[in-house]
């Protein structure tokens, strides 16, 4: 199973590098105000890949936060009801 697994990896690296090796042309992204910034077409798709994963993580983080702290109040609230059910399983024997 792991070889099929690295198979996959190394072809889709293969693709991803082919695909890499073939739009290397120049683009010009235009902004406002007459500024623009020329760089290869790969490398721009790369930077907008990067700054979606990372606009993805932030704000994914906020939830996560939001979600532990709702679980660590649920915690503490069962085992203030019942500290034996908050409490690991006696030890038999």
């Amino acid at each position: 199973m792991r070889v099929l697994t690295w198979a996959i990896r190394l072809a889709i690296f293969l693709f991803l590098l082919a695909f890499a090796a073939r739009n290397t042309d120049p683009v010009t992204l235009r902004f406002y105000f007459d500024l623009a910034w020329q760089m290869p077409l790969v490398a721009l798709l790369l930077a907008f890949f990067v700054a979606g994963a990372l606009l993805g993580v932030a704000a994914a983080i906020g939830v996560l936060i939001r979600q532990r702290r709702e679980i660590g109040r649920l915690e503490r609230d069962v085992r203030a009801r019942d500290p034996l059910r908050g409490a690991p399983p006696a030890a038999e024997g």
